[in-house]
C-alpha cells in the first residue's frame, strides 16, 4: 500500500509466486491477495496476513469481497471458484465451467456470484443455495466482466475481443 506521492504505507509478504490481483475490502480494513502459488490471503492494512485460504488446485487469478464484508471469493485456473469465509474456511466450491475461472463479481447485494470463465461463459449462482441460476456464453470472452457503471445493481457485462454479451 502506498501514500501519495509514493511513501509506502505497509508490506506484504508471504505468497511463493507472483500476485495476480488485490482486493480492497468494502470497509477498507483488509485486503485480500490472489496469487500463482494456489492461495489467497487475507490481510490487515498493516501487512499482517489474517487468513490462507487453500485448497485451489491451480492459480488464483482473481479475489473479491462480499458486500457484507462476511465471505471472499476467488477465482482459479483449477476450473473453480469458491467462497470462503474471512478466517479462510472454504464455505463452498463452485464446479461447472469447462476452463478456467478468471473473474469473480458479487452482485450489490450479496446474494448473487457471477463467475466468468476462458469456456466462454459467465455463470452466475445464488449465494445461499449456491445453485446455478443462469449460464449465458460469449464468444472470445476474455479475463473480466463489469458492472455497467450507470446500472451496476442491474446490468452484467463480459467483454470480449469480437462483442459484448449481457444479460440483466
Amino acid at each position: 500500500i502506498w501514500e501519495l506521492p509514493g511513501n509506502p504505507l505497509a508490506c506484504f509478504t508471504g505468497h511463493q509466486d507472483r500476485v495476480t490481483d488485490v482486493e480492497f475490502s468494502p470497509d477498507l480494513q483488509k485486503l485480500a491477495t490472489a496469487s500463482y502459488d494456489n492461495t489467497a490471503r487475507i490481510w490487515d492494512l498493516q501487512g499482517n496476513q489474517l487468513a490462507l485460504l487453500t485448497g485451489h488446485q491451480g492459480w488464483v487469478i482473481d479475489v473479491e469481497f462480499s458486500p457484507d464484508r462476511q465471505r471472499l471469493a476467488t477465482a482459479s485456473s483449477d476450473g473453480t471458484a469458491r467462497i470462503w469465509d474471512l478466517q479462510g474456511n472454504q464455505l463452498a466450491v463452485l464446479t461447472g465451467h469447462q476452463d478456467w475461472v478468471t473473474s469473480v463479481a458479487f452482485s450489490p447485494d450479496g446474494k448473487k456470484l457471477a463467475t466468468a470463465s476462458l469456456d466462454r461463459t459467465v455463470r452466475i449462482w445464488k449465494v445461499e443455495s449456491l445453485g446455478d441460476l443462469l449460464r449465458r456464453g460469449c464468444e472470445l470472452l476474455e479475463d473480466y466482466f463489469v458492472r455497467h457503471p450507470e446500472a451496476k445493481d442491474k446490468l452484467w457485462v463480459c467483454q470480449g475481443e469480437k462483442g459484448t454479451g449481457n444479460r440483466e
